[in-house]
């Protein structure tokens, strides 16, 4: 682990009052092109986790979420080759707006059962699976 530095990203488990999930394409031209994975990007110089979460749901998906309907549910801690990564995990159930592409990602809503069949990067897989044990409980 020597020489890697953390890189620390936000993301988002918006979840549908049906209990889909949204998910987005990596596009092409950025690492791990094609991989399916949770909204949500790196923090700002000094930017609280919840504010760079809420910036870049803005700025992905064109939607407005408040802070306080953010709920810290898991987190990712991976190691790449050139980085190690830390990325919180916040549920979502309220947001203004219907989610738009903004940044040529293609958006999935999935069903909590068809997850699995998405490809997501390795640090997302831990976090897919705790998605689906909370859906199994009923939320």
């Amino acid at each position: 682990m020597t020489g890697r530095s953390v890189l620390i990203v936000v993301a988002a488990a918006l979840v549908r009052s049906d209990g889909s999930l949204l998910l987005a394409r990596r596009p092409e031209g950025k690492s791990m092109a094609g991989l399916w994975e949770f909204p949500g990007g790196k923090l700002e110089p000094g930017e609280s986790p919840e504010a760079g979460l809420v910036r870049e749901l803005r700025e992905e998906l064109a939607i407005e979420v408040d802070e306080a309907d953010l709920s810290a549910f898991a987190f990712a801690s991976h190691s790449y080759d050139r980085f190690h990564l830390l990325m919180p995990l916040y549920m979502c159930r309220s947001w203004r707006g219907d989610p738009e592409a903004r940044e040529g990602q293609a958006l999935a809503w999935a069903a909590p059962a068809d997850l699995r069949s998405f490809a997501v990067p390795p640090a997302d897989m831990p976090l897919i699976e705790r998605f689906i044990a909370w859906s199994e409980l009923g939320w």
